[in-house]
């Protein structure tokens, strides 16, 4: 039997189940609270979503425990001046989430445990640099905190979320809009797509271009004839990737193999309604015991409901070769150690007894001595000065000589109004 036919004979009965409507996430068209996302963002315990919001932008967080009808009073994730363009959950804690804003900030969200009794406000900090719409947000999948986002600007600025600082602002990479950024396994390198027709493989670090224009595709996959936006998801440990039409109602998936031909089409999942956006579950929110390998959140009008897709096994033990160890919760790198040059591999554990997702950890941002940042490496776009940052108009040693002479020109004001005090003291006793 070839390689190919043993990768495919793994998955060939892989199938979708949607949830029943009990089951899903439904809501009645009301004034406050209407699904209007493209995808929505998942993890092992919450479910979030883009919604409509008088006032400005808001996302909604739903506990994955929960399912039936929201409540049109349930509170919302709510401090943007303008709509949220993209939200993505932290990979190494589950309570934190992340939303860009056509008001060209990112804000970076702290979720409880518990619902709470109304709309959360307040972000754990709020992250300032793009001087146009930001509708790309991606964590960084090995170190800690680390934050990058992409605004109309074309512009992509890598963040150090512990300590609001930029650890990096690629400002010179994209002639045009950048459509889509992706780390690749270990974050030591970027691919993004351009609207130039461009894809570019980058190294942040060095603030380069590694590789580009690729003349020859290794495959080339025709879908159909539609022209809707394709949501891809790739999950790495089977080596499949699930093509999601926005508008349409299916879902073809492919295993990439490293031999020629490269991709090979498995099969495809219909359902009687379109999709206007997915989620992803990432892999150990699965549940392993029914040898599940894919569940996505798809966003109807009204609803949003699981689909899960299993491969049947007449075995109940843990079946190892669907589950091999996989990205955990913790992180292999802090942000500094990454900024230095260090690369990691996930840290990964094993899925064998089930995931279980920890107790709630808070997210401490500190900022640090706003003197003592440096500025980010490489060229920055320009700014006025009343945008930039202190650190980059004023030395500390400039601001102690500032300070000492306008004491002294203080003093010498005070020593003059004195004199002048006592000369008209002078004049009106004169006069009596």
């Amino acid at each position: 039997m070839s390689r190919r036919v043993v990768r495919q004979s793994k998955f060939r009965h892989v199938f979708g189940q949607a949830a029943k409507a009990d089951q899903a996430y439904e809501d009645i068209r009301v004034s406050k609270v209407t699904w209007d996302s493209s995808f929505c963002a998942v993890n092992p315990k919450f479910l979030a979503i883009i919604v409509e919001a008088g006032g400005g932008g808001a996302f909604i967080v739903l506990p994955l425990a929960k399912t039936g009808r929201v409540d049109k009073n349930y509170p919302l994730v709510t401090g943007h001046t303008a709509p949220i363009l993209d939200i993505d959950w932290c990979p190494h804690n589950d309570n934190v989430i992340a939303s860009a804003s056509d008001d060209t900030t990112i804000m970076v969200w702290q979720i409880p445990d518990y619902t709470p009794v109304r709309n959360i406000t307040e972000p754990i900090i709020t992250l300032e640099g793009h001087s146009k719409r930001v509708g790309i947000l991606s964590w960084h999948p090995t170190a800690r905190n680390v934050l990058l986002s992409a605004g109309g600007d074309n512009v992509i600025i890598i963040w150090n979320v512990g300590t609001g600082e930029v650890l990096l602002s690629l400002d010179d990479m994209h002639p045009d809009i950048i459509h889509s950024v992706c780390w690749n396994n270990n974050g030591s390198l970027l691919a993004t797509t351009c609207k130039d027709k461009t894809l570019r493989i980058i190294d942040p670090r060095k603030g380069q271009v590694v590789a580009n224009n690729f003349e020859e595709p290794v495959a080339l996959q025709e879908m159909d004839t539609s022209n809707g936006v394709l949501l891809p998801f790739y999950d790495p440990d089977s080596s499949i990737v699930y093509l999601c039409g926005k508008g349409d109602s299916s879902i073809r998936y492919f295993e990439i193999t490293d031999e020629p031909p490269y991709v090979h089409y498995l099969n495809t999942f219909s359902s009687k309604e379109p999709q206007r956006g997915m989620g992803f579950m990432p892999k150990r929110g699965l549940d392993v015991s029914k040898c599940e390998i894919a569940r996505f959140y798809k966003l109807h009008e009204r609803k949003c409901e699981p689909i899960v897709m299993t491969v049947p096994r007449k075995s109940d033990l843990f079946q190892d070769d669907l589950y091999p160890d996989t990205p955990g919760p913790e992180p292999a790198l802090e942000a500094d150690e990454w900024l230095s040059g260090q690369d990691a591999e996930p840290v990964l554990i094993s899925l064998k007894d089930g995931y279980v997702p920890p107790k709630h950890r808070e997210l401490r941002v500190t900022k640090r001595n706003i003197l003592d940042v440096r500025p980010p490496s490489g060229p920055r776009r320009s700014q006025s000065a009343s945008d930039a940052p202190l650190s980059q108009q004023h030395t500390l040693e400039t601001l102690l000589e500032e300070i000492k002479a306008l004491r002294e020109r203080v003093q010498a004001q005070e020593e003059r109004i004195t004199a002048l005090e006592n000369m008209l003291c002078e004049l009106v006793d004169g006069t009596d």
